[in-house]
This record gives structure tokens, C-alpha cells and sequence, in this order.
């Protein structure tokens, strides 16, 4: 009904041109808000357990209001995943049966720094105690408060079993002996080897023909790794609701008229009156907060924080004196000076010595007293020398932010540091070294600049389409989006004069929509069950202005599109065509003649190992390496299809590593390896399960 609303604010032309086109897109919103699509009211399932949509979508809620900056569809994927693998690993806990003692449940919720550190639920020691814990939630009168520690002990409950389980999983890789000497001799013994390289490219291109079913038949071979989900391409035109330049020249025209006296119609003298201009007027304020988009700010600013390309000009005006209209940003103004200050603004570095008790925490435990004899040290040792500043901030400075810039603090204005430490610099010189005690502790001070500033009285407009530019761009994208349902997307932009973006293909949880970002609402139409290919439906983008789609192509879920998988197999398959042509050339049982018949060189590789099986201009060869180590010394082996070339390698000698027994390199590489096995763990879990995703059948 948004649509409606909005023709009806246009001309009655308009209205009669789409209104009947525009009823089919009205009962289509009308039906898809009904949620006649649905069709459970489930979110999905994980081996069978339903996850309820009521439940998820609270949890989504919660999860974008945790303050982590994330969009809805970020939430909505965030939590499915963790619903997954919190079913999953609850499924395996069970089915392990593996149970926690009351002493094991106790120490995670210690862990918890929300629970552990609560004085709520700490004794007289300072230490968390179950017992006050459970009071506490029994005593509870709010409902939600009882759950939400329901789910935090659930939670516990859950996270200190999978601490029993992944100590389990962590035990059942262990490290042999045999393991270890394999590993060794993996990393020392060494083969040297002849080979002769006949690189792919050797074969032009165009001499080897790859066909569509021969990339289908590749990625059947190989499903798991050219799986694809269901796509959808979308392309676009956007016709943006911007400022003209006629806007524009309105604004600066408005701003101008301020700049002279005005002659106004007084309705209730029935006579003109004269208004002074905006460095005449004599009540400033009121002028600024009748004609402003912002009120009148009577902060002193310094040049540094004006627009770059109009300090100058602003800093340097006389007190009374008016400077433009100038841009800023997105705004037009006009600016008068109401005075200047000197030293206004202030730079100062200093060293932090805090004491136990203190706001700051010291690096050691000492008192009041040893803090301050500490400091005075300090200040004694640069006021001596006053170059030793720097590095005495970056070696003993308790504040940390500021230590790592040798004690800088930038500059600042009145009010914005604790009293003491604020009066001690604005009362000072630049140059001036001081200490100075505050509830953070004592702080030897160093005065560095200090900057002038000047009061602005400021007028400003933003820089916006009028009501008939918008207006135009709304009638242009309403025309555009009836003339591509009638004619081909294309030919329509083209009478239009607009650009057809690029299609973008997305998934159905998507959100964005290449350089115009999170577009959720054009991707969800993109994937509704009326949507057809080349249907065409016209959006509105928050300061932008309208986007215009067409639903170009539909890409099912299963093996990637061939346009796609092209990319990735093509080469694949092209070097074994052109392996098979360079092997017809490799008939022989000299390298020599090989090389000859191929132009090529014979080259050697020498001391490489299986550890690291790089080949001497010819790179990272795994195949070629291994086939060395298992040609017997002086024999040819056959053609190996390598990464970049075929080869055939001649292997001259293989040296046995050393004998040790001292394999405690080995054991613990090989311990760290599998200590992150258990990170797998879910991989594993997923790859069985039978999920079901229900998530396109609710809005997000």
C-alpha cells in the first residue's frame, strides 16, 4: 500500500499511466506480509530436532542488540550456526554419555567473570559460592531473570562436558615412536635426480578443446568440491534522487539573501520590515537558531578542526566579519566571527605513576607514598634533562595509550582533563614541567603547544533534492520500470540513457548488492516463489534513490553453472590434453633425447626431501619428488603429470638420513599438530548430519 500512497502524491496522469500495473506488486506485498508462503513454522532441523522459528528469532534479536555492529542477516546466520553445532555436540555428549559432577559445573560458572566476579554471588572472601548463587535465583521475582540463568547454567552445563570431550578427543591422538622416526626421515633423507620439464604451455591453448560435457563429467567426478547452492543473478539500473545543481544554487541563494538586509511582509503591521543581515544583526544567536539547520554552538575551535580548504580564509576573519557561503561535507554555510582566544586549545605529554587504589593500575604494588617519591625522581632526572622525556614515557608511563607516543596526549581543550591535570596545563607556558597528583595518580607534566581558536556563529543548510527533483527521479524510475516490463531491460535503459550495472549473483542469505551494500529487500524478491526470470521490480535506496531490477537468471542448486565451473576446470582438463600430447614425445629411454625432441634442457635436482618436495626451477612438485625416491637409482621413469610441466626424472642417488634415537623435535611438532584436531570436530559432525534449512520461508 506504500506505493499507492505515494502515486497519490503525484500528478493524476501519473496515476491513471501505472495505477493497474502497480495492483499485481500491491497484492503481491499484501500476500507475502500475510506470510501465506510459510510453510512451517519451524527454522529448520538438525538430525531431526526442530528448531523453533519464535525461539530463533529471539535469539537473532538478542544477538543484534549485543552491540557488535551486526546487520540482521548476520545474526540470523550467526545463530543458525550456532544452533548447529550446539545440536550436533549435544546429540554426541549424549550419545558418549558423558556426565559432569557438581564440583566440575561449579568452576565454569567461577569462569564466567559475570558470575565468578559478581559480589552478588562471591562470600566473604571475595570468592564466588554456589550456594548464594542459587539463592539468589531462587529468591528472583522476575521471570526473564530466572531464565536467563536457566539458559547461563545450561550453557555451563554444556561447556564444561565439551571440556571432558575435547580432552577426550585431544588423548586419542598420540605420538609413536614409529611415528616420530617417520616424520624424521621424511625431513632428512634426500633424493638427488636428472628430469627433463616440458611446461603446459609448451602446447598452445587453441591446439586442446575443452567441451561443456567434459566439465560436467570433471565436477560429477568431483561433486563435493564444485557443489553449489541456489544462486540468483540479478541486474539493475539506479536512477538516483540527488541534488541538481538547481538545488544547489537555491541553498547558496538562501544563504546569500542572509548576507544583506531584508525586506519581509509583517502580517500584523500589514507593513515591510527591514531584517539586519547576519553581521549586522545584533542578537546573533536567535539569528543562527531561526535560519540553522544546527543551533548556535558557542565552542572555541581551533584552525586545525576547520574545513581544510577554508581555515585560512574562517580563522583569519575579524571579530563581526561574515566568510561565505562555503561547502562543508554535505552543507552549504555561512560563518561570523564572534572573537578569538589565545591558547585555547592545549598539547601536553606526561608520565604516569599510579599507586595501589588508584583509578590507573600500577605495573607493581606500591603505596601512595612510594608513587609519589617515585615520581618526583622522574621529574627531577627530566627536568635536568628534558630531551630524556620521550623515553622515560615509553619505559615507565602507567597509562599505556599514551606511553607508546613517549607521553603525548595531543591537544585538548578546557574541561576535557581532570581539574588538576587541566588547570596545571592552562595555567602553564609551553614548556613547562610540573607534577601534579589526580585520582589516576601523579602525573609529571610537560606543556608543548598550546593553539588559538575563534567562536563561530554558523549558518548552515544542508545540501539536498528539492521536492521536485525527487519527484522527477520517483516519475523517471516508475516510467523505466513500466517500459522494461513491456520491452527487453536493456532496450529500456538505453531509450532511458541509464547504465545497466553488471549482473551480481547472490545466495539467498545474502545482503549485499556489490557497491550499494546491504540491499536485503531486492535479494529477498530475488528469491520469492512468484519471482520469475526477467521480472522487473523497482526498489528505494535511502539516499540514493531507486534501483531497478531484473531477476536475469536462476542457478539451481547442485554442480556449479558451467560459466562458472569453466573457470576452475577448464585449465584442469586442458593440461591433461596437453600432458597426453607432450607424453607422445617422451618415448625414449635417454633424458637427452627427450630434451632434444622437446627443446628443452635436462636439468638436476639436488638434496631435495618429501618434507620439502620444491624442484629447482620448476617449484612445488610433491608428484615428481616422490616418484624420484621410488625410481631405482640410474633408471627413467614414466611421464608424471606434474603442476606446470610433465617431467621425467632420472634418479642419480638417494642418501639415508643419519641414525638417531633423539627424536624430540619429531614428537613435539607432531603433538602440536594434533593438539588443533579437535577443532575439527565439528567439521566432522556437520559432514553427517541431516539439517534442514527452513530460513527462506521467514522475512529477515
Amino acid at each position: 500500500m506504500a506505493i499507492l500512497g505515494k502515486i497519490r502524491q503525484r500528478s493524476f496522469i501519473l496515476i491513471v499511466i501505472i495505477a493497474l500495473a502497480l495492483f499485481s506488486f500491491v497484492l503481491a506485498d499484501v500476500i507475502q506480509s500475510g506470510g501465506f508462503s510459510q510453510s512451517s513454522n519451524n527454522v529448520g532441523s538438525i538430525n531431526g530436532k526442530d528448531i523453533p522459528f519464535e525461539e530463533f528469532r529471539i535469539k537473532v534479536g538478542n544477538t543484534e542488540k549485543s552491540g557488535q555492529g551486526m546487520s540482521n542477516i548476520q545474526a540470523v546466520n550467526q545463530v543458525w550456526n550456532q544452533e548447529i553445532n550446539l545440536a550436533l555436540l549435544t546429540e554426541e555428549l549424549d550419545k558418549l554419555g558423558i556426565r559432569i559432577g557438581e564440583n566440575h559445573l561449579i568452576e565454569t560458572l567461577k569462569a564466567d567473570p559475570n558470575l565468578g566476579q559478581n559480589p552478588s554471588f562471591q562470600n566473604e572472601l571475595k570468592q564466588f559460592d554456589i550456594n548464594k548463587y542459587r539463592e539468589y535465583i531462587k529468591s528472583s521475582s522476575n521471570p526473564d531473570e530466572v531464565k536467563y540463568f536457566e539458559s547461563v547454567e545450561e550453557n555451563a552445563n554444556i561447556n564444561a562436558k565439551y571440556q571432558l570431550y575435547s580432552g577426550l578427543v585431544k588423548s586419542g591422538f598420540f605420538t609413536t615412536q614409529n611415528d616420530a622416526k617417520f616424520k624424521y626421515n621424511v625431513e632428512n633423507k634426500k633424493v638427488t635426480f636428472d628430469f627433463v620439464a616440458v611446461p603446459y604451455s609448451s602446447v598452445k591453448d587453441s591446439d586442446v578443446k575443452v567441451t561443456d560435457d567434459e566439465i560436467i563429467d570433471y565436477m560429477k567426478k568431483n561433486e563435493k568440491k564444485y557443489k553449489a547452492d541456489e544462486t540468483r543473478e540479478i541486474e539493475f539500473v539506479v536512477i538516483e534522487d540527488q541534488p541538481s545543481e538547481a538545488d544547489r544554487s537555491e541553498i547558496k541563494n538562501k544563504l546569500n539573501s542572509f548576507l544583506s538586509p531584508r525586506v519581509v511582509y509583517n502580517k500584523e503591521t500589514n507593513s515591510n520590515d527591514t531584517l539586519p543581515s547576519f553581521s549586522t544583526t545584533s542578537d546573533v544567536i536567535k539569528f543562527v537558531n531561526e535560519n540553522s539547520q544546527f543551533p548556535y554552538d558557542s565552542t572555541y575551535v581551533a584552525k586545525s578542526d576547520l574545513p581544510a580548504e577554508h581555515a585560512e580564509s574562517i580563522f583569519n576573519l575579524a571579530d563581526g566579519q561574515v566568510y561565505g557561503p562555503y561547502q562543508y561535507g554535505d552543507y552549504f554555510a555561512i560563518s561570523r566571527s564572534m572573537g578569538r582566544r589565545a591558547g585555547a586549545k592545549a598539547r601536553a605529554s606526561h608520565i604516569l605513576i599510579s599507586f595501589t587504589g588508584s583509578r590507573a593500575q600500577p605495573k607493581e604494588d606500591r603505596t601512595k607514598e612510594e608513587a609519589k617519591v617515585k615520581a618526583e625522581g622522574i621529574l627531577a632526572q627530566v627536568t635536568a634533562n628534558p630531551d630524556s622525556f620521550t623515553m622515560q614515557a615509553f619505559s615507565v608511563s602507567e597509562d599505556q595509550g599514551s606511553a607508546q607516543k613517549g607521553g603525548d596526549l595531543d591537544f585538548f581543550g578546557p574541561g576535557q582533563m581532570v581539574p588538576a591535570f587541566n588547570d596545571f596545563v592552562f595555567n602553564n607556558p609551553i614548556g613547562k614541567v610540573g607534577l601534579v597528583e589526580t585520582e589516576f595518580g601523579y602525573h609529571i607534566i610537560k606543556v608543548t603547544d598550546k593553539q588559538d581558536a575563534i567562536r563561530l556563529a554558523t549558518i548552515a543548510q544542508k545540501i539536498e533534492a528539492s521536492e521536485k527533483t525527487s519527484e522527477n527521479a520517483y516519475t523517471n524510475a516508475v516510467k523505466f520500470e513500466l517500459a522494461a516490463n513491456e520491452k527487453s531491460f536493456e532496450a529500456a535503459a538505453k531509450e532511458a540513457k541509464l547504465t545497466v550495472n553488471p549482473s551480481i549473483r547472490v545466495k539467498a542469505l545474502d545482503e549485499m548488492l556489490g557497491q550499494y551494500g546491504s540491499q536485503r529487500q531486492v535479494i529477498r524478491w530475488a528469491f520469492e516463489k512468484d519471482t520469475d526470470v526477467n521480472d522487473v521490480k523497482r526498489f528505494e535506496l535511502p539516499k540514493v534513490g531507486h534501483l531497478i531490477a531484473k531477476l536475469k537468471k536462476i542457478n539451481e542448486e547442485g554442480l556449479l553453472a558451467i560459466e562458472d565451473a569453466r573457470i576452475q576446470v577448464e585449465p584442469i582438463l586442458k593440461n591433461k590434453k596437453k600432458a597426453e600430447k607432450i607424453m607422445a614425445k617422451m618415448k625414449s629411454s635417454s633424458l637427452e633425447d627427450i630434451a632434444k625432441a622437446n627443446a628443452v634442457q635436462v636439468q638436476t635436482a639436488t638434496d631435495v626431501t618429501l618434507e620439502n618436495p620444491s624442484v629447482a626451477s620448476a617449484g612445488y612438485e610433491p608428484k615428481v619428488v616422490g616418484t624420484a625416491f621410488g625410481t631405482a637409482e640410474n633408471k627413467i621413469s614414466a611421464p608424471i603429470e606434474g603442476n606446470a610441466s610433465v617431467f621425467v626424472v632420472k634418479t642419480t642417488k638417494i642418501v639415508e638420513p643419519l641414525p638417531t634415537k633423539d627424536y624430540t623435535k619429531q614428537v613435539n611438532t607432531l603433538k602440536s599438530q594434533n593438539a588443533s584436531a579437535v577443532g575439527r570436530v565439528f567439521g566432522a559432525l556437520k559432514d553427517k548430519a541431516k539439517i534442514k534449512d527452513n530460513r527462506l520461508q521467514f522475512n529477515y
